[in-house]
């Protein structure tokens, strides 16, 4: 109901007076923040509306996924993909990861060497895999290197919003880069006035503030991995024990 979905939405306007973030403020001037609530008995079909549109405009947006609070844009836009970094104040050459939907998306933008069957027993969830690119990704998108991380969140809403995109996101967490992750959308506020839409989901359930596990699997037989994130364990049971993948200890490239 209309009610309902006023009831669940905030709108603020990013305040003149706020204070910017080493001068990241200036990118925001004249950009109208909505902050969006998502109710746990609301479709979210509106909120959901909302934030595509804003990311179809070229815009960056807060979300939360199953484990941290993150913020997208679209991975295709190479716009916006420099206004992720700025906002975080990010080195340039630490890559993003990008956000899909559904595991056949990843086929077409990564060249995948693992059975399919290992993709569906670690997505949804907290684990970012990474691969050869493909062709067909954003060249501006980690232009300094030949892999790139992908993820599909175990959250309905972003999920799904991947999917009424059509394209991936460009996914990186919601914090000032260097800063503590953050897994409510209050924490990330002083970057409110950059952000088109904050849609808060409120408090996600995994306090680790960990991030997901990222686990290079771009050689075949093999598996590295980049970060424990909060899913290590199980993830390694399932790659050696199922999937019979060692550990490459090379470094990798």
């Amino acid at each position: 109901m209309k009610s309902v979905y006023r009831a669940a939405v905030e709108l603020i306007k990013s305040r003149r007076g706020q204070r910017s973030t080493s001068g990241r403020g200036e990118m925001s001037k004249g950009l109208e923040t909505k902050v969006l609530r998502l109710p746990p008995t609301c479709d979210g079909a509106e909120i959901l509306s909302c934030t595509a549109r804003a990311l179809k405009e070229g815009h960056v947006v807060g979300v939360p996924t199953d484990t941290i609070y993150g913020l997208a844009c679209l991975a295709q836009n190479s716009e916006a993909v420099r206004k992720t970094y700025d906002i975080k104040g990010r080195n340039g050459h630490k890559p993003l990861a990008i956000c899909v939907g559904e595991i056949q998306d990843i086929y077409k933008y990564c060249k995948v060497q693992v059975k399919e069957g290992l993709l569906g027993d670690l997505l949804p969830g907290p684990v970012t895999l990474v691969f050869e690119r493909a062709e067909v990704l954003n060249a501006d998108l980690n232009p300094f290197t030949s892999l790139v991380g992908v993820r599909i969140p175990d959250h309905a809403f972003t999920r799904r919003l991947c999917q009424m995109c059509a394209e991936p996101l460009a996914l990186t967490s919601a914090n000032v880069s260097s800063h503590t992750s953050t897994v409510a959308a209050h924490e990330f506020q002083e970057l409110w006035p950059q952000l088109a839409v904050v849609v808060d989901g409120g408090p996600i359930g995994d306090h680790s503030r960990l991030g997901s596990t990222v686990v290079d699997l771009s050689v075949l037989g093999k598996y590295r991995i980049i970060r424990p994130g909060c899913a290590l364990v199980s993830t390694v049971d399932l790659l050696q024990h199922k999937y019979g993948l060692s550990e490459d200890s090379g470094g990798g490239s």
